[in-house]
């Protein structure tokens, strides 16, 4: 069993101690959004109340902390991704912004009839649509990996895929439908040897496992902060340097310019150029204080725990008669994805609430995946370091209630 003090870390997690209609809180929907330890709570809070002021423009102290604090968080955001300098790190308000900033910067002006983009069947809905308009306004072609019953890519066809019309290849790290864990290092190795660039969702992959963005040797990668502990509206694109110094700016405004004439308008350096306006400054504070606290457990040994809960919740739902799992891939993240029989996951969903468990039950803005598997929905438990073998329980306690009731 894992060495961490699941009591203790819960203690810095205050939304966890409460009853919901009489029954203790088991939060189990952390790859919707997780909860915040007090450590970035307070961190967000002491901006506010302590540094408040705009960045990066103001030469009164109160100006020079906040860009002290928001840069600062730059540079925990680099070291945490293992990228090779702040200027490779871009501020957006979570990964689908990020995405939708490479599709617009990067793809697009190269982009021509009859071009194709690469993603793969198990994509979340903002690494599809960004693509998906992009081939629209030029004629260019989606193509997907396909997947197997098992919710894992099916890479019989993966080499055929990459050819040259392929501009890039857009692929999550883990799936937030199925936990699956892609094999994204192999498969960007396999797209740069025909000179194709790749980019990386790890949305679902930072709050179980480490980054390294000089091991996958991905040109970028994408995650947002609230799934990682942060606050909400934050989170990060790494680029490559050499690319990003290549690309053109997406937003016009504030912060991303050298200067403005009406006859021609020079832009800032890296990363400033991707951040036009004022930015998030106590998100990217949060977004630090969260790196700060999962590094203070040891993302090795979180990592290690949630494989824990997640191979007993595995064992315990699975033996139960009438579910279906819906991804049962070997390699997986934290995700816990099933069917009762006869009963709608919305309907699950209710009578869990009711039995104090939180979890997400629909498409997951996974439509394509759901429709592989032939069905509306699913209930989706997902978990994160804080949550216990006790909340499992609970978790299978909810679903013998959902199956009494409807039996």
């Amino acid at each position: 069993m894992s060495g961490l003090d699941i009591q203790a870390i819960r203690k810095d997690f205050p939304i966890l101690d409460q009853e919901i209609y009489g029954f203790p809180l088991a939060y189990l929907d952390n790859a919707a959004t997780s909860q915040k330890p007090v450590q970035v709570i307070d961190a967000v809070a002491d901006y506010y109340r302590e540094d408040n002021a705009n960045v990066h423009r103001g030469v009164h102290r109160l100006s020079q902390r906040a860009t002290d604090a928001y840069e600062g968080a730059r540079s925990k955001v680099r070291d945490f991704v293992s990228a090779q300098s702040d200027k490779e790190i871009v501020f957006v308000r979570g990964a689908t912004e990020a995405i939708n900033l490479v599709a617009h910067s990067f793809v697009r002006p190269m982009l021509h009839a009859g071009d194709e983009i690469l993603i793969s069947h198990m994509e979340h809905h903002a690494n599809i649509v960004p693509w998906q308009m992009l081939c629209d306004q030029v004629g260019a072609k989606l193509v997907v990996i396909p997947m197997t019953e098992k919710g894992e890519l099916d890479l019989t066809t993966f080499d055929d895929l990459l050819t040259s019309k392929t501009k890039i290849m857009a692929v999550g790290q883990v799936s937030n439908a199925l936990g699956t864990i892609n094999p994204v290092k192999m498969m960007t190795e396999k797209a740069h040897a025909k000179g194709i660039p790749v980019l990386i969702d790890g949305a679902q992959a930072v709050p179980h496992m480490p980054a390294d963005v000089q091991d996958l040797d991905c040109d970028f990668y994408v995650f947002s902060g609230h799934k990682m502990f942060a606050p909400t509206g934050i989170g990060a694109l790494y680029g490559k340097q050499a690319i990003l110094e290549e690309m053109v700016p997406w937003q016009g405004g504030g912060d991303m310019i050298l200067s403005v004439s009406f006859e021609k308008t020079l832009y800032n350096e890296l990363p400033y150029k991707f951040e036009a306006g004022t930015p998030n400054i106590s998100g990217a504070i949060g977004l630090g204080a969260a790196i700060d606290y999962m590094q203070s457990v040891g993302i090795a040994e979180l990592a290690a725990y949630e494989h824990e809960l997640l191979m007993y919740a595995t064992a315990q739902v699975g033996g139960l008669e009438g579910l279906r799992i819906i991804g049962t891939s070997d390699q997986k993240a934290s995700v816990l994805s099933f069917m009762i029989d006869g009963v709608h996951p919305h309907d699950v969903g209710t009578i869990f609430d009711q039995q104090g468990v939180a979890i997400r039950t629909g498409h997951h803005c996974a439509q394509p995946v759901m429709q592989f598997f032939g069905i509306p929905a699913t209930a989706r438990a997902s978990f994160a370091f804080y949550n216990t073998m006790d909340e499992v329980d609970a978790l299978v306690g909810a679903i013998q209630k959902v199956q009494e009731l409807f039996a």
